[in-house]
């Protein structure tokens, strides 16, 4: 790419940290089409990434995302409409499906398919200064796809009030409807971010994609069905190297290793 032409989305590796970076500031990071295929790439590969253990979404400039990018969206015919639609939804499944936790780096605002990205996120840090808003009934374009995630994230009448007012909410209301687990000084979002990325890669990467999947995967079920299922989750665990590691090391009183082993540590 060269300097005239900078990439839409900056990925950068360390640590078993990827970092996607949505890299559009002069236009409010909007999601184009040619950024939502170029997440879409970088998720598809993330997904058979075994030296990533955890996604981090951040942006660059004061805003973290305005949602689709609204001057690609002028007159356009209902398939052309669908497609790009669906394109976003997959997107934002994408990082559900992601074997990796993905925590969202909000440093300022994220309105519409924006706020949907955070929601769509499995754990989210916010700088005190940032808000978040699904305005399109301002415009004539209800915040449909973006309610999906933010619905999951958030009391239900909290969900409403937003998507029918079109009003921003702070971080700090963000924080206690749920929809982002903490908010800090802009000075400490790496700090705040870091917490989490420790706790994390200090666990069994194995146990965690396990745990991810069964966790958005019984959000669906009925009780009973969740249970059954989270039952045959915690057998396949149980048998697993690094449990029965993690089991010995806690009796030992010494720091587990983890080997990332699925199958039963007998057989």
């Amino acid at each position: 790419m060269s300097a005239n032409h900078p990439p839409v989305l900056q990925v950068e590796s360390q640590g078993g940290v990827t970092r996607l970076v949505l890299n559009r500031p002069e236009k409010r990071n909007a999601l184009s089409w040619d950024l939502l295929r170029t997440l879409e790439q970088a998720q598809n590969r993330l997904s058979n990434d075994k030296n990533a253990r955890v996604v981090v979404v951040a942006a660059q400039g004061n805003v973290f995302c305005s949602g689709h990018d609204l001057g690609e969206m002028v007159g356009q015919s209902a398939e052309e409409y669908r497609e790009l639609f669906a394109l976003c939804s997959q997107v934002m499944l994408g990082f559900r499906k992601l074997p990796q936790p993905v925590i969202a780096r909000v440093q300022g605002v994220a309105t519409a398919a924006g706020c949907q990205l955070v929601a769509a996120c499995d754990l989210a840090v916010a700088a005190e200064s940032a808000t978040f808003a699904t305005p399109g009934v301002k415009i004539g374009l209800f915040c449909t796809t973006p309610m999906v995630p933010l619905v999951r994230a958030v009391p239900a009448k909290a969900a409403m009030e937003m998507l029918l007012t079109g009003k921003p909410i702070s971080a700090q209301r963000a924080y206690e409807l749920g929809l982002i687990n903490r908010v800090v000084a802009a000075d400490r979002l790496d700090m705040a971010i870091g917490e989490f990325l420790d706790a994390i890669l200090s666990s069994s990467a194995m146990t965690i994609r396990l745990g991810k999947a069964a966790f958005y995967r019984q959000l669906a079920m009925e009780e009973g069905a969740a249970y059954d299922d989270a039952n045959a989750v915690m057998t396949e665990n149980a048998v697993c190297g690094d449990a029965q590691e993690g089991i010995a090391a806690f009796l030992g009183k010494r720091r587990p290793v983890w080997k990332g082993e699925k199958s039963d540590p007998e057989a």
